[in-house]
């Protein structure tokens, strides 16, 4: 023990801590690449110099989110061994083949069309170069479907066996790679990194606009930005709403502490939409419910019963208060980018949205909040596992490598240091590239002439009369 906290407790802290760092990037990149392979796409359809702008734009700044991610992601491996050697152990024969395979198939297709997505227009044409932009897209995606997959499984493992020595081992692999939450995890993270993306994107173009810099590509991405916040945020509601009625089937517990449903509900549950988790008393004081409606939402029938923590034994339950607020913090920040995306929709309506300043302050400041309801998501499934690493087979105590506290705790500090100091520099560099405005379609020199595309033209020649 040190000061309290065992080794178990630090390794956890400490893999939560670095995968926190490194979860934001990817849920970054892996939209921001979907969102150049468009560009580029639209730059080779309309030949708009708007479109070339912001690919340009916004391509150096996921090359820098792209480097950061990899760099975070490289050191979570060492900790499968350091800290989590007997998890390696006992679920290296089924996870072990699945990060391999995303490395060799997703991370090599990025890095070998990086390289031309970022420095070869000039060099390989554009239609070589678009084809580029769509393999690193193409890879990030598949990327988060290797990733998703291995993560999935912990939750809902299927496809294997138990050897002699207490492994698990492939028996099936396409249960194990699509086992039963794979498909709902794999697009709720999907549709996550497209909504935190756009409201990236949005709260640059916002930032333009409250500073007075706003031109032709800063409208145009702003534009597009809540184009898709309007449009996926609820495809996101509807996809949430089948993960949630998958993992009650497959986790019920972890549905249960986000739920606050201590008690079982014979005849219909309701949605507790706030109050304060007592743990110890077994109950949430002061709470704001709806009746039924949380029967309605799972089981889709109002007088549907339901059980509660009362039906598992106390060693089994997650932290229900981080769960709990975990949950009701993702789902907030959901709404609130559905109430976005419908204001930026009226605002069309209206005429305003360029204009409307209340608009542009409110997406600049929704720009990191995909940020907050992505990492609010991880916490719910992540600690909602809990006390297993892999989901009612294998617990968490059981996971950790014979490691003493004190290491863990200076490897612990070690982390923190650097990780503040080097993604903090990388944070404020990003932060300050988006405060600069994209160079307009009106400032490039043009390859084919006036901007018909976009509707700009040259000014014409002032008119003289005779007498001057």
């Amino acid at each position: 023990m040190l000061d309290g906290f065992s080794a178990e407790h630090l390794a956890r802290f400490q893999f939560a801590f670095t995968v926190s760092f490194h979860i934001i990037f990817p849920a970054f990149s892996i939209g921001l690449a979907s969102y150049l392979a468009v560009l580029n796409g639209l730059w080779l359809r309309t030949r708009d110099e708007v479109y070339l702008s912001l690919f340009n734009y916004w391509k150096k700044i996921f090359a820098v989110a792209f480097g950061m991610g990899v760099v975070s992601g490289i050191v979570m491996s060492y900790q499968f061994g350091t800290n989590w050697s007997v998890f390696s152990d006992k679920t290296g024969p089924i996870l072990g083949p699945l990060m391999a395979y995303e490395v060799l198939s997703a991370f090599f297709l990025e890095a070998g069309f990086l390289g031309i997505m970022l420095f070869g227009r000039e060099r390989v044409g554009d239609k070589l170069h678009f084809f580029a932009t769509a393999m690193v897209a193409f890879g990030t995606l598949m990327s988060a479907t290797w990733i998703l997959s291995v993560n999935s499984w912990m939750q809902t493992p299927a496809g294997y066996s138990m050897n002699e020595v207490g492994q698990f081992v492939p028996e099936n692999w396409w249960e194990i790679v699509f086992n039963p939450s794979f498909p709902y995890r794999l697009t709720h993270m999907v549709l996550a990194a497209y909504l935190t993306t756009a409201l990236v994107v949005g709260g640059a173009g916002a930032w333009h606009f409250l500073r007075g810099t706003a031109g032709p590509a800063s409208k145009k991405m702003f534009s597009m930005a809540m184009w898709m916040l309007a449009v996926v945020t609820p495809l996101q509601i509807v996809a949430g709403d089948f993960h949630g009625i998958n993992t009650y089937e497959y986790q019920p517990q972890k549905v249960m502490a986000m739920e606050g449903h201590f008690d079982s509900y014979p005849e219909g549950a309701p949605l507790i939409l706030f109050g304060i988790v007592n743990e110890e008393e077994k109950r949430v004081d002061y709470a704001v419910e709806i009746p039924k409606l949380s029967s309605l939402i799972l089981k889709h029938d109002l007088n549907a019963p339901m059980d509660g923590l009362d039906t598992i034994p106390d060693e089994l339950e997650p932290p229900i208060t981080i769960v709990f607020w975990s949950f009701r913090v993702m789902v907030g920040l959901g709404f609130a980018m559905l109430g976005l995306g419908l204001w930026s929709l009226w605002a069309r309506y209206r005429r305003t949205f360029y204009e409307s300043i209340w608009l542009h302050r409110a997406a600049f400041v929704m720009g990191p909040t995909g940020f907050v309801a992505v990492l609010a998501g991880w916490v719910t499934t992540e600690v909602g596992r809990q006390p297993f690493t892999v989901y009612g087979l294998l617990r968490t105590s059981d996971s950790l490598a014979p490691i003493a506290a004190p290491a863990v705790a200076a490897s612990l500090i070690a982390f923190i240091v650097v990780y503040f100091f080097i993604f903090g520099a990388g944070t404020f560099y990003l932060l300050r590239m988006m405060g600069v405005p994209p160079k307009d379609a009106d400032k490039i020199k043009l390859r084919e002439g006036p901007l018909r595309s976009t509707g700009i033209h040259p000014a014409p020649p002032p008119r003289t009369t005779p007498a001057e």
